[in-house]
């Protein structure tokens, strides 16, 4: 009978210890699955951010492109994509500025000109876009996460 007895406290005291191990492991999985969701969601925003700043910066061009600058001196172009207060959305914020002669630049001579010596015939208007999307950090919300695009382009 002692026999007997023993084998089945052996086989309960393994039995304990393969569900502790089981346990142990199921909570190393959750918490790698944890990590790689908030690795994956970072990279996404980010990914989406400079979208959005490359997306805004051909916008900008376009936006040049179209504008009469002998009246009207298009300096920024601001946008906000979903809630970036609360942690789901962006905030774009696009500043331009001119190179070129005051007679291209027109209404932005004062303000936004670099410089008049770096034109030719062929490409008289050149601007620089500083393109900058904002978003909040997926697991602090307090803390803001930049986007810097630049782009230098010849109108």
């Amino acid at each position: 009978m002692k026999r007997i007895a023993w084998k089945k406290g052996f086989s309960m005291l393994t039995s304990v210890v393969v569900i502790v191990l089981m346990a142990t492991v199921a909570v190393a999985v959750l918490n790698m699955g944890g990590k790689i969701v908030k690795t994956t969601t970072a990279q996404f925003q980010h990914e989406q951010a400079e979208l959005y700043a490359k997306s805004y910066t051909e916008y900008a061009v376009l936006a040049v492109t179209g504008n009469d600058r002998t009246t009207n001196c298009l300096e920024t172009i601001n946008g906000t994509i979903g809630s970036p207060t609360s942690g789901n959305g962006y905030r774009i914020r696009t500043h331009i500025a001119y190179i070129g002669s005051a007679a291209e630049i027109g209404a932005c001579a004062t303000t936004r000109r670099l410089d008049t010596n770096v034109v030719t015939s062929d490409t008289p208007l050149t601007v620089i876009i500083d393109a900058y999307v904002d978003y909040q950090d997926p697991d602090n919300t307090g803390v803001w996460m930049t986007v810097h695009r630049r782009t230098v382009q010849k109108i």
